[in-house]
């Protein structure tokens, strides 16, 4: 058998080695509680425990460098609502009276670790929910760390038909939809870019024409509200203006107008009992 080259040999050598070392990086980080997906459509992966400022047990999802999603761990807080605009979403969703009164359809935009659909089902009895997340990795790790698994079981949502998870582009869904929907939610990962040509008012209109009457559309824009970086906030509320009849910005830290939040755009053609401040239109 011919001898390999020297250089070839080295470079051997040193894949082994960056492979062992990678597997034992790995090996720690698990024993750790950090697990590790390396492939996902948007980066790798790592889901792992901490604590929220009052010392409560949480669970966050990092995808591509950036954290996508957050969950209480304990059982009875699991499908409870860590962050803000969450909380926001969910007022907003109670003022609508889709909360514990009348019949209706959701239509959720991006999973991630599904904790805003996890609310809606355990939260809106009468409500029936979709939603579309492109990426089945996020969905299995949603499944297997943020118990999605145990709210289709608890919820018996595979009996009763009020979640349906769709594989799919949330845009191409929603402009390739026939229905139409109470509650129409914008919390696709990489926020920083509108629902398709959301900023537009063809976008903007295609969104109002799939909300039933009274219906309500949600986003989560990520934007500081002043100074640079503005622009995809300053359009995505132009054009909603522009479709809608009523419109509302709730900013995550409206004390520090420069930073980038996580704020909630609201549009509806229906007035809502939400606070004169946050009036955008």
């Amino acid at each position: 058998m011919p001898k390999l080259p020297m250089p070839i040999v080295v470079l051997i050598s040193v894949a082994i080695a960056v492979d062992l070392i990678c597997l034992v990086c790995l090996f720690v980080l698990r024993r750790r509680g950090v697990y590790i997906k390396i492939r996902t459509m948007f980066g790798p992966a790592l889901v792992f425990d901490s604590q929220d400022d009052d010392g409560v047990p949480i669970r966050l999802l990092n995808v591509g460098g950036k954290f996508q999603s957050v969950s209480y761990v304990q059982d009875s807080l699991k499908y409870k609502l860590v962050c803000v605009y969450h909380r926001y979403f969910a007022q907003v969703v109670d003022i609508a009276g889709l909360k514990d009164g009348r019949e209706g359809r959701a239509l959720v935009i991006g999973g991630g670790g599904y904790s805003f659909p996890k609310w809606l089902v355990s939260s809106c009895p009468r409500l029936s929910t979709t939603v579309v997340e492109i990426d089945p990795a996020i969905t299995d790790i949603a499944r297997r760390f943020f118990f999605l698994d145990d709210l289709e079981r608890e919820c018996h949502t595979r009996e009763d038909g009020r979640l349906n998870l769709v594989c799919d582009d949330g845009w191409g869904y929603l402009t390739g939809s026939g229905e139409r929907f109470d509650l129409i939610v914008n919390d696709a990962f990489g926020g920083k870019r509108p629902l398709g040509p959301l900023k537009t008012e063809d976008g903007a209109r295609q969104v109002r024409d799939h909300l039933a009457e009274g219906g309500v559309y949600l986003a989560n824009v990520i934007s500081p509200l002043q100074g640079k970086g503005t622009d995809v906030l300053t359009e995505s509320l132009d054009a909603c203006k522009a479709a809608f009849e009523h419109v509302y910005l709730i900013p995550e830290a409206p004390e520090s107008p420069r930073l980038t939040g996580d704020n909630v755009l609201v549009a509806s053609n229906a007035r809502l009992k939400i606070q004169a401040r946050y009036v955008v239109k």
